[in-house]
């Protein structure tokens, strides 16, 4: 009971945080729109419905309390390739390391690339001036601790940084989250986190300074830019475990059960080598529209696991002029490929692949590779 109360109380304080959610009049008042870009292959194959369930590294991107199910060490490499065709990359790092019997600390590590830019000015609006390369970079440290068997917590400090020839900006975000397992074999997991939190960023440098000539005298004109808010947003989100075929044999001792008539127990210490992962999270966005996430991962073992996905929106699947504020248009599938290291952990390499389906733009594709010891 106290833990039920515990969990209702930080979701309504997350909630009172984040009370004009989904407000279409602010949209475009917030910016490091990069921050609300998934660039996990896991999370991606479900709809990024990983609130819940994700555990590890990606879990900085959804609910940094996922992170203190790493039991020695992982690392986790991403590489993002937004809207086929339009050289827009993301690069993601994350490592995470156990730093206690109950605790873990993660670094998160993320730069956007949008390629080469022409220059172009007032006096040549069609460039011929060179190019320059915007480039957008975000690093975190994160902390988690298991705070018993079913609650678990987390934190980070994002440091935010934006730079566009000349002109940049840097910023503080924070996010913090807690995930509440429970049911046998760890079915049943809820999570709440509040993410993007901080104050507003401001454009500066030389970038920003105009050169005027007035009566035959020039003159050095430095603008100011307007602060920008952070994309504050609250993921809520609840999964469940599925283990089918189950061994459940007689009670008298046959193959596939106990002799008390229980299940009998694969190496992982599963009930059943194949698991469906059913997943949820709804998102409370601050200054774009609110979002509902669904996926399904079927695994076999710990060997392949296969995702399919939905983002849902307002308008997502109208026609891109009908509505739509979104360029994906909702679908998602991916699939993993696991070398397990030893039984009844989580310990293994992963080749990660996900999908994510566009109108009118291409599609985007992410490739990853997890490394856990």
């Amino acid at each position: 009971m106290r833990t039920t109360k515990y969990i209702l109380s930080i979701g309504l304080i997350a909630l009172s945080t984040v009370g004009f959610a989904g407000n279409k009049e602010r949209i475009g008042q917030a910016g490091s729109s990069q921050l609300l870009i998934n660039p996990w292959a896991r999370s991606g194959g479900m709809g990024g419905a990983g609130s819940a369930y994700l555990n590890g590294t990606e879990a900085f991107n959804w609910n940094v309390a996922g992170l203190s199910a790493i039991e020695t060490m992982e690392f986790n490499y991403s590489n993002l390739t937004l809207f086929t065709g339009s050289e827009i990359s993301m690069n993601t790092v994350g490592l995470g390391i156990r730093t206690g019997e109950s605790s873990v600390l993660g670094i998160n590590v993320n730069a956007m690339s949008f390629g080469d830019m022409e220059v172009t000015t007032t006096a040549n609006p069609d460039g011929g001036q060179g190019v320059f390369r915007p480039q957008f970079l975000n690093f975190a440290v994160g902390y988690a601790r298991m705070f018993s068997n079913s609650i678990q917590g987390g934190g980070s400090v994002r440091v935010v940084s934006e730079s566009i020839n000349n002109v940049g900006a840097t910023g503080v975000a924070l996010d913090a989250g807690i995930r509440y397992v429970t049911g046998k074999y760890d079915r049943a997991k809820f999570g709440i986190a509040l993410r993007n939190v901080g104050p507003k960023l401001r454009y500066t440098g030389d970038g920003l300074a105009q050169t005027v000539v007035l009566n035959n005298n020039e003159f050095t004109v430095n603008q100011r830019t307007e602060g920008f808010e952070m994309p504050a947003l609250l993921n809520m989100g609840v999964s469940y475990d599925f283990y089918l075929f189950q061994n459940t044999g007689g009670s008298d001792g046959e193959e596939g059960s106990t002799e008390d008539g229980a299940p009998q127990l694969n190496d992982d210490g599963r009930p059943s080598d194949y698991r469906l992962t059913a997943a949820g999270t709804y998102t409370s966005n601050s200054f774009s529209p609110d979002q509902i996430r669904v996926g399904l991962e079927f695994a076999f073992l710990k060997y392949f696991a296969v995702r399919g996905g939905l983002v849902y929106e307002e308008a997502i699947f109208n026609g891109y002029n009908l509505g739509r504020l979104n360029a994906n248009s909702g679908p998602t599938t991916g699939f993993s490929l696991m070398l397990p290291f030893k039984n009844k952990t989580n310990t293994g390499f992963s080749l990660d692949y996900s999908y994510r389906f566009a109108n009118p733009l291409g599609g985007s594709h992410t490739v990853g590779l997890r490394l856990s010891i």
